[in-house]
């Protein structure tokens, strides 16, 4: 019988004893993904009617969604960080644990001063994918990686257009709080198949935690965040937005310096400074941007009263039920978006991706009033998103040392919430400034609304040329890999294991 090639370390134990696990690691990983998405989703058809439900003003129940952006933009570098020292599932499991417990504590209770902070602890599972990727990575031979990273990377959409039309029916035709027994159960669901499936991973990038890193990091992102998020509603020249944008940039240039003199930083942004990496991370902000818009202007433009002579009147349900179509596309195509990454690499997939969200919008902006035009729009938008979202992590994982894979893409991760915030307060600015009275109430104006495309679709245009303008890269079957193997001798080992 042939023997397998030498590599440099033994095959792990519970690599040979545990095969059956093994086999679950993708779809496990992958259905935490979705849960994170979901969990994020599900108060959205909650907010018109939590301030009945806790007795709140609407401002203050506004802060269940914003309390997650935060505390997931925070968390996911460090927690990304974390992973790489101390182990990638042990943090991973840490923070499905979390986002469980915040769940529980939003069925337990009606207090809108707990269920903000529970949705604060929820922001922690925003880590998963970058931790999950980063698992992939150690663990799969290179033919398995593209599609499980792409898979991984459309958890995010598909979670999201399952979350908002599950959420309502529940909603609907439940008691609120049966939602959040049943995001509890599914959560506790993920902890013990994470626990069971997925292997540790022996990467690690040994040191001393940074933590006067991640106190500035966390100081400046809330203040960067909270001025974004909030400014609509404070008013962008008042004292507080303008302190906060005034703070941000002060602790962020201080946490910049430290970071650049820490010996073991919490982000090293000597990475940054190559191109492959930095335009990664410009290419994930503008692509964030341009993918959340779609979702915002949809759910509004459909639910508007049709005595605007554009909108449809739909309800919450139906709503969810027009975006669902994107979610599954985003499951179909991830498969795809991999073979263009092997074949044509990730950068022009990245590109291929942007470019097609531009497309959707210029559908969008041709059609707007018809239905089945609505929903090809948000779905060509979505295709294009399942393409770019793929593309970056690959891009990451090739451009990093194999220690630091956890963190930049939590990084990564970290920009595309950014972009996210940022195409929130723009398309809000937008709608606001373009609206009129109707049925006593100001609603946003169809021309308005294609202003927002136009302005997705300009910024997915930018995503574009900024792809093209990350050096190309080839992947070399002896480079060196995690445990010090090359791909071509990880693989052998894994098949004579």
């Amino acid at each position: 019988m042939d023997q397998p090639a030498p590599i440099s370390d033994p095959p792990d134990a519970r690599v040979v004893g545990t095969r059956a696990r093994d086999r679950f690691t993708i779809p496990v990983l992958a259905f935490c993904g979705i849960l994170m998405a979901v969990m994020q989703t599900v108060v959205v058809p909650l907010l018109p009617d939590l301030p009945r439900l806790t007795g709140a003003s609407p401002a203050t129940v506004s802060w269940t969604v914003t309390a997650t952006l935060l505390s997931g933009a925070v968390l996911t570098p460090v927690l990304g960080r974390a992973g790489d020292m101390y182990g990638k599932r042990r943090v991973l499991t840490a923070a499905l644990a979390l986002m469980t417990a915040g769940s529980v504590m939003c069925a337990l209770s009606s207090d809108i001063g707990v269920l903000i902070a529970a949705r604060a602890l929820q922001g922690a599972a925003a880590s998963v994918v970058p931790l999950s990727i980063s698992i992939l990575r150690d663990e799969l031979p290179r033919e398995r990686r593209g599609s499980a990273v792409a898979l991984m990377s459309s958890t995010v959409g598909i979670g999201a257009a399952l979350g908002l039309p599950l959420a309502a029916l529940v909603v609907q035709y439940a008691d609120w709080h049966t939602m959040f027994w049943l995001t509890s159960a599914l959560g506790a669901t993920g902890v013990t198949a994470v626990w069971w499936a997925v292997r540790e991973s022996p990467v690690r990038e040994p040191g001393r935690f940074d933590v006067l890193g991640a106190l500035g990091l966390a100081a400046g992102l809330v203040c960067l965040l909270l001025a974004v998020s909030q400014g609509g509603q404070w008013g962008w020249a008042g004292p507080r937005i303008v302190g906060l944008f005034l703070a941000a940039v002060v602790v962020l240039s201080l946490w910049w310096w430290q970071q650049l003199r820490a010996r073991r930083p919490l982000v090293d942004l000597r990475l940054v400074f190559r191109p492959r990496v930095g335009l990664s991370h410009v290419a994930a902000t503008l692509t964030g941007f341009a993918f959340y818009a779609n979702s915002l202007v949809t759910a509004q433009l459909v639910q508007a009263p049709k005595a605007t002579g554009y909108g449809l009147g739909l309800s919450i349900v139906a709503t969810g039920l027009c975006l669902l179509p994107g979610g599954v596309t985003m499951l179909l195509f991830s498969p795809l978006s991999a073979r263009i990454s092997a074949e044509r690499g990730p950068r022009v997939t990245l590109a291929l991706g942007a470019a097609v969200i531009a497309c959707g919008y210029a559908v969008r902006i041709a059609d707007s009033r018809d239905l089945w035009m609505i929903i090809l729009g948000a779905t060509v938008v979505a295709t294009g998103t399942t393409l770019a979202y793929s593309a970056l992590p690959t891009l990451i994982l090739r451009a990093v040392p194999a220690g630091q894979t956890a963190s930049a893409n939590g990084v990564n991760v970290l920009m595309r919430t950014i972009g996210q915030a940022i195409s929130s307060a723009a398309v809000a600015a937008v709608l606001v400034h373009h609206s009129s009275p109707v049925g006593g109430a100001e609603v946003p104006t169809l021309h308005g609304y294609l202003l927002a495309f136009a302005m997705a679709g300009a910024v997915a245009l930018a995503a574009c040329a900024a792809a093209l303008s990350i050096p190309g890269d080839r992947a070399d079957a002896n480079t060196p890999e995690p445990h010090g193997r090359t791909p071509r001798a990880r693989d052998q080992a894994v098949e004579g294991a």
